[in-house]
């Protein structure tokens, strides 16, 4: 399975060991999971994860050394094309561009909504547990 991680998925899966969100992380970290990141993406994971107790586990360092790990993880790609405005929030419009230039077929979000008619571009929308059962039928 290829996607797109959103950001509200990466900082679940780093608040609780629990959820859905931290197995889809650890289905990148195994493998089973190929994502796609942007300079853009990447800047926005940093810029949240790094606000004061978002992640309160982690110190700045550790917080730079999992952007390090996903960078080393993800395929890279620049967005020539900009869709915008598609989406209501510019920062998911930054996730879908990245979805189509990488022709990932899923964005993984908790915000399922947020993400309303990427369908029409090849581009569907998914919670992390119906991620994981796509990725372990």
């Amino acid at each position: 399975m290829f996607a797109i991680l959103d950001t509200s998925v990466l900082v679940s899966g780093l608040r609780s060991k629990r959820g859905a969100s931290f197995q889809v992380i650890q289905a990148i970290r195994a493998g089973n999971l190929r994502v796609s990141v942007s300079v853009a993406l990447v800047l926005e994971y940093e810029s949240v994860l790094l606000r004061p107790g978002l992640v309160p586990s982690f110190t700045t360092e550790e917080i730079h050394q999992i952007l390090d790990a996903v960078c080393l993880m993800a395929q890279h790609h620049k967005v020539f094309f900009a869709w915008r405005p598609f989406l209501k929030d510019p920062n998911d419009d930054l996730v879908l561009e990245l979805a189509v230039a990488a022709s990932a077929s899923y964005i993984i979000t908790h915000n399922i909504s947020d993400f309303v008619g990427s369908d029409t571009l090849g581009v569907r929308a998914i919670t992390p547990s119906i991620a994981l059962k796509i990725i372990k039928p």
